[in-house]
C-alpha cells in the first residue's frame, strides 16, 4: 500500500515515514501544495495524508483539486489547525477524517488502518482460500500460520489480493512495491513473483502470469 505525506515540516515527514514504512507501507513525501498536485496526478497512491498550512498551494486547495481527480483515495487531513470551522471545510472539500497536532503515532496509524478498511472492504478481514488478510492487524496468514514475507513481498501480494480475480500490470506493482526514490524495475517484479509463489502455491493460491499484460491472483475454483 503506497501513502503519499504531504508536508512542509521536515522533522515530521521524516518521523512520518519512518513509522509508516516500518508499519509495511511504502511512503512517499512532498513539502508543498504546487509539488503535492504533481505528485497526486499519478493514481498508484491509496492514501493521502495532507497537512493544510502549506507552502505555494494551501491544503484546502490541494483537496480541492483531488476531489475532480479519478479515482480519489481517501484522505487523512493532519493540522495544527483546530477550529471547528478548518475542521468542517476540510470535511466538506472531502477529507475522510481529520486530526489535529499535536497528536500519537499509534492513534494515526489506526486511523490509517480504519480508512482502509473502509475503502477496500467492509469486513476487517479479506480471505481467498487458505489465505487471509487482516487489514487491522495488517496480518497475512496462510493455513492459519504467519506467512513469512520481505515488505516488498507483502506489498505485492497485498496489491494482488486487494484486486485477486484480475489483472495487475507490472508498472502498477511497481508502483505498489517502492516510492519515488527507490529504483525498482518490472524485472525485479519476477524475482518477487517467483519468490511469492514458492511461499502460497503448495497451498492452492496461484498467480497467474498473462502475458503482455501482467498478473492475476486466481480464486480458487476458477
Amino acid at each position: 500500500m503506497r501513502i503519499l505525506v504531504v508536508e512542509d515540516d521536515a522533522v515530521l515527514v521524516d518521523v512520518l515515514q519512518h513509522a509508516l514504512r516500518r508499519a509495511g507501507y511504502v511512503v512517499d513525501a512532498c513539502r508543498d501544495g504546487v509539488a503535492a498536485d504533481a505528485a497526486l496526478a499519478d493514481p498508484a497512491y491509496d492514501l493521502v495524508i495532507l497537512d493544510l498550512g502549506l507552502p505555494r498551494r494551501d491544503g484546502f486547495e490541494v483537496l480541492r483539486a483531488l476531489r475532480q481527480r479519478k479515482p480519489v483515495p481517501p484522505v487523512l487531513v493532519l493540522t495544527a489547525r483546530d477550529a471547528l470551522a478548518d475542521r468542517v471545510r476540510g470535511l466538506d472539500l472531502g477529507a475522510d477524517d481529520y486530526m489535529v497536532k499535536p497528536f500519537d503515532l499509534p492513534e494515526l496509524e489506526a486511523r490509517i488502518r480504519a480508512l482502509v478498511r473502509r475503502t477496500h472492504a467492509a469486513a476487517p478481514e479479506i480471505a481467498l482460500g487458505p489465505l487471509r488478510f487482516d487489514l487491522a492487524a495488517r496480518r497475512m496468514t496462510l493455513e492459519g500460520s504467519d506467512l513469512d514475507l520481505s515488505q516488498r513481498e507483502y506489498a505485492l501480494l497485498e496489491a494482488l489480493l486487494l484486486r485477486a480475480g484480475q489483472v495487475v500490470g507490472k508498472d502498477q506493482l511497481v508502483d505498489k512495491l517502492c516510492s519515488r526514490d527507490e529504483a525498482v524495475g518490472t524485472n525485479a517484479i519476477e524475482v518477487y513473483i517467483h519468490r511469492l509463489r514458492k511461499k502460497i502455491e503448495p497451498a492452492g493460491i496461484r498467480i497467474k502470469t498473462v502475458r503482455g499484460m501482467g498478473y492475476l491472483l486466481e480464486k480458487p475454483g476458477e
